[in-house]
C-alpha cells in the first residue's frame, strides 16, 4: 500500500508541520522527507535531509536517493498545503493508467482570504517556461526520476528541478490531470501585469543564467538546438520610398495615442519615415486625435482597415503590407512612447550595423506619469548572439521596441492575433536570422491600469500562455527538422 515517498521544503515549523499532517493521512505515504538548508528544524513523523537549496541539482540528486518507492511526490513551495480526500489515491491511479514520468493537478488557493480554483494548463513540447505552473505538487515515477536525474550534469544551484523535469520529458509523458487535488495558501498578491516581469529583474540573473543553461542542454538533447549560423539578409533588394515606417495598432487609446504620436514626430533623422497608424474602430475619440495629426503632418498616416476582424497582430499586417511602408517596420504601443529624438535612429542602424533581419531595443518601465518605476531598466542582456534564439524558446518574452525588414514581414506576416504576435515573429525570424539588440533604454514602457495584460484572470493567463507555449512547439518541431 505504501506507493509514495514524498519531498518537502523547510518554510517554518508550522506550516511544515501542517503540510506533513495532510499527508500523513494518506496510506500510500510512506516517508516524508523535509529538506532544509540551515538550521536542523524540529519535527515529527518526518525524516530531515539537509541541501543547498530545494531546486538545486543537489537536492534533485538526494530526492533521487531516496526514491525507493514506485512514485516519489515532490511538494515545491514552502506555503503550508492540504491534500484533498483520496487526492493520492486518484493521482496514483492516473499515474498507473497513464504511465506518465510526471503528473500534476489543478488546485485550490486561497489568497486574502478567498479560496478559489486555479485551473493549470496542459504540458506539451513547447511548455519550455522555467515558470510554467504545475502548482505546488508534481508526482513522478520514481523510475524516471532517478533516470532524469543522471542526465543532469552541471552543479546547478537555482535550475536543478527545472532540469529534472525537462530531462523527465524527453523520454516520458507529463500529464496534466484538470482535477483539483489539494489547497495551498497564496502570499503573493500581486496582479499579474506585476508579475510578469520578474524574470528580468537584475536580482534574479544568476538564476536566469542557470536556468538557460538547463534548457540549452534539454535542446541539444532534443535536436531543437541551433547553432550560431545564421542567414545573411540582403537589406538593400527592394526600393523603398522611405527608410523606416513606425507602426501604431491602436483602439481606444484616447488617453495615450497623443503621446506615442509625439513621440514619432520628435524624432530626428537624417533619413526619411512616416508614422503609420492603424486605427482599428475605435469610439473614444482617439480617432479624431489621429485625423488632426494626419491633416498637420503628411507623415501621419492614418489607416482604417476595411476588415472588422483584425487583431493587433492583423493590424500590423495591415499596415506593413500598405503601399506606405518603409524599408524598416518598428514596433510602438500606443500606451507607450520613445525614451529621446534618437530612437529611431540608433533603431535602423542597428540592422547595418548587426546584418540582422530584426532589432530589439531596451526599455524602462515607468509609470502613466512617465517615473521609473521597478525593476526599471529591461535589457534582456540573456539574448546573446550566440544563444539568444535558443533561450528565446524558454523565456515569455524578447523585449522592446522590436523592428523587422519589411520584405521578410511582409513574406512572414504577423498572426492575428492580440497576444504573442510579436514573441511569434521573433521566434520565426531567429530559426533563420540573427536578430540585433540595442541594450541601452530606447522606450519608455507605461504601466497602467489600462494595459492590455495588467490584471489578467487566471482563465486569461492560461490562454495567453497556452498560445505562447503552442507558438514554441511549432517553433521546436521546425527547429528539429532543420537541423536533421
Amino acid at each position: 500500500m505504501k506507493t509514495i515517498n514524498c519531498f518537502i521544503p523547510f518554510s517554518d515549523e508550522e506550516s511544515t508541520s501542517r503540510t506533513i499532517i495532510s499527508l500523513k493521512e494518506s496510506k500510500l505515504v510512506n516517508t516524508i522527507y523535509v529538506l532544509y538548508t540551515s538550521v536542523e528544524p524540529e519535527l515529527n513523523e518526518c525524516k530531515l535531509l539537509k541541501v543547498d537549496n530545494p531546486q538545486s541539482a543537489y537536492a534533485a540528486q538526494v530526492i533521487a536517493e531516496n526514491a525507493n518507492k514506485k512514485y516519489s511526490l515532490i511538494i515545491t513551495k514552502p506555503e503550508a498545503l492540504e491534500i484533498g480526500a483520496y487526492a493520492l489515491e486518484r493521482l496514483t491511479q492516473v499515474a498507473n493508467d497513464t504511465q506518465a514520468g510526471l503528473l500534476y493537478s489543478d488546485y485550490y488557493q486561497i489568497l486574502n482570504g478567498e479560496c478559489k480554483l486555479i485551473p493549470t494548463i496542459d504540458y506539451q513540447l513547447g511548455s519550455l517556461r522555467d515558470d510554467f505552473n504545475f502548482g505546488a505538487v508534481l508526482l513522478y515515477n520514481s523510475e524516471a526520476l532517478k533516470a532524469a536525474e543522471k542526465n543532469i550534469k552541471q552543479d546547478f544551484t537555482y535550475a536543478g528541478l527545472y532540469a529534472l523535469r525537462l530531462q523527465t520529458s524527453i523520454s516520458n509523458d507529463i500529464f496534466h490531470l484538470n482535477e483539483p487535488l489539494y489547497t495551498i495558501v497564496e502570499n503573493d498578491n500581486r496582479k499579474s501585469g506585476e508579475k510578469q516581469f520578474d524574470y528580468v529583474d537584475p536580482k534574479n540573473r544568476m538564476v536566469q543564467i542557470e536556468m538557460e543553461q538547463a534548457c540549452t542542454a534539454y535542446l541539444k538533447h532534443t535536436g531543437a538546438y541551433l547553432e550560431p549560423n545564421f542567414k545573411q539578409p540582403d537589406l538593400n533588394t527592394e526600393d523603398f520610398k522611405l527608410e523606416a515606417s513606425v507602426i501604431i495598432p491602436v483602439r481606444n487609446r484616447a488617453k495615450t495615442i497623443e503621446d506615442a504620436i509625439q513621440s514619432v514626430l520628435s524624432q530626428e533623422c537624417e533619413f526619411k519615415f512616416n508614422l503609420i497608424v492603424v486605427d482599428n474602430y475605435s469610439t473614444d475619440g482617439t480617432s479624431e486625435i489621429i485625423s488632426k495629426y494626419a491633416e498637420l503632418d503628411n507623415r501621419v498616416i492614418h489607416l482604417i482597415p476595411e476588415r472588422g476582424d483584425l487583431g493587433i497582430g492583423g493590424c500590423w499586417t495591415h499596415g506593413v503590407m500598405s503601399e506606405f511602408c518603409g524599408k524598416f517596420a518598428v514596433q510602438l504601443d500606443s500606451d507607450d512612447v520613445y525614451s529621446s529624438p534618437n530612437t529611431l535612429d540608433s533603431i535602423v542602424n542597428a540592422f547595418y550595423e548587426q546584418q540582422c533581419a530584426m532589432v530589439i531595443g531596451s526599455y524602462t518601465m515607468t509609470n502613466f506619469d512617465m517615473e521609473t518605476i521597478a525593476p526599471g531598466l529591461i535589457d534582456h542582456k540573456e539574448w546573446t548572439p550566440e544563444n539568444g534564439r535558443n533561450n528565446a524558446l524558454r523565456i515569455n518574452g524578447l523585449g522592446a521596441p522590436r523592428a523587422f525588414f519589411t520584405p521578410l514581414l511582409r513574406e512572414i506576416k504577423v498572426p492575428n492575433t492580440s497576444y504573442g504576435e510579436d514573441y511569434a515573429l521573433g521566434l520565426r525570424i531567429s530559426r533563420d536570422y540573427q536578430i540585433g539588440r540595442i541594450y541601452n533604454s530606447v522606450y519608455l514602457c507605461r504601466r497602467w491600469d489600462e494595459n492590455s495584460d495588467a490584471a489578467l484572470d487566471i482563465q486569461k493567463q492560461n490562454a495567453y500562455n497556452s498560445y505562447k507555449d503552442k507558438l514554441r512547439t511549432i517553433e521546436m518541431k521546425a527547429r528539429i527538422r532543420k537541423s536533421r
